[in-house]
């Protein structure tokens, strides 16, 4: 049965996308039979879990025979994900990718899967002790919030004066605070005379997050740069600055369409892409190889997956990219095979995630 892809703004409830393996493709389907298995995401609404819902559906039809659902709440809501990855163990008992915002309300339900014997693998945001999760797939963070604030530096000249705004949308999440880490630690450094002003709680939601960056930029509206670490940051930030047809500089994270428009009409300077889609792809594909190559025996450890810079320079190729799935696929193969062929390379101690 073919799997039907759907857009991430699908309003049918709290389940959607449900996948099954179909196609050909060049991944390892071993020696087991069906297999089921799922991902739950924070957000499904929002475009960095559907990119990795994609990615994961995408692996999952490579390998062949496996029936893999995937679940999240329509907005950012992390006790209706934990339910939702409940129901989801009671299906998927071959093994679920697991993507959240509130790694320690996930604890107790992660380690009752394990211990049922489901194999969990994190990704985008690393386990906490608790959880008997030992596998974790994501980026650097604190690295693309480096990657941000130089290619800011880039464009502010020799020896910036001046305030530099950024937002979070959901202080707590180890992986959203690593970005501002970063931000903030790179200006320190490579220009004492900015002053970081922030970081400030933009929220996920978008009209809430429209609401919290307008209220900033009023509140600062000398600031050199509004950097924000999160989805709807970038395309919100755009938005702002075009109705008043601002001057200082705005980026954000992630590329979603809006996102990517406004880095092709220059509104915005930069995106950092955290490449969700690779993510979904190899977390999944590591945790079929696991189950039928290896007794359902996940690596130990952090598996760091790559980000990267959409600019001027490449955007027309990055919207292309995003045009499909298989699009993305076929952009990403390469790196897919790479990281694949020598896993032990990307591998590092779960306690240096960030």
């Amino acid at each position: 049965m073919q799997r039907q892809f759907r857009t991430a703004a699908a309003a049918f409830g709290a389940l959607v996308l449900l996948g099954a393996a179909a196609g050909c493709g060049d991944g390892d389907s071993g020696s087991g039979g069906k297999l089921d298995m799922g991902i739950a995401v924070a957000n499904i609404s929002l475009n960095f879990a559907h990119e990795m819902v994609l990615g994961a559906e995408s692996a999952a039809d490579h390998a062949k025979d496996v029936d893999f659902k995937a679940v999240g709440p329509p907005n950012t809501d992390g006790p209706a994900e934990v339910q939702l990855f409940q129901n989801l163990t009671a299906t998927a008992k071959d093994g679920i990718v697991l993507e959240n915002l509130d790694p320690p309300i996930f604890t107790r339900p992660a380690a009752q899967a394990v211990d049922k014997g489901i194999p969990i693998v994190a990704l985008d945001t690393s386990p906490t002790d608790g959880s008997k999760v030992g596998f974790y797939v994501g980026n650097d963070n604190y690295a693309l919030g480096e990657l941000l604030a130089k290619e800011a530096l880039k464009r502010l000249g020799d020896d910036p004066k001046g305030e530099v705004a950024i937002g979070v949308p959901n202080p707590g999440t180890p992986v959203l605070d690593s970005r501002a880490e970063g931000i903030k630690d790179t200006f320190n450094k490579e220009a004492p005379n900015v002053r970081i002003v922030g970081p400030f709680q933009t929220y996920s939601d978008p009209g809430q997050n429209y609401s919290s960056w307008s209220a900033q930029v009023n509140a600062h509206p000398d600031a050199l740069a509004f950097l924000g670490v999160g989805d709807a940051d970038s395309y919100n930030l755009a938005k702002i600055k075009k109705q008043k047809n601002g001057k200082w500089l705005t980026a954000g994270f992630d590329v979603d369409p809006k996102t990517l428009e406004a880095v092709k009409d220059g509104s915005n300077f930069v995106a950092i892409d955290p490449q969700h889609f690779l993510k979904g792809y190899l977390s999944t594909a590591i945790l079929i190889r696991s189950v039928r190559d290896n007794d359902g025996k996940l690596p130990d450890g952090w598996f760091l997956s790559p980000g990267g810079v959409v600019d001027s320079a490449n955007i027309d190729e990055i919207i292309a990219r995003q045009k499909s799935p298989e699009a993305a696929y076929d952009w990403y193969k390469p790196t897919i095979d790479k990281l694949l062929g020598d896993q032990d390379a990307q591998m590092h101690p779960l306690k240096d995630a960030r």
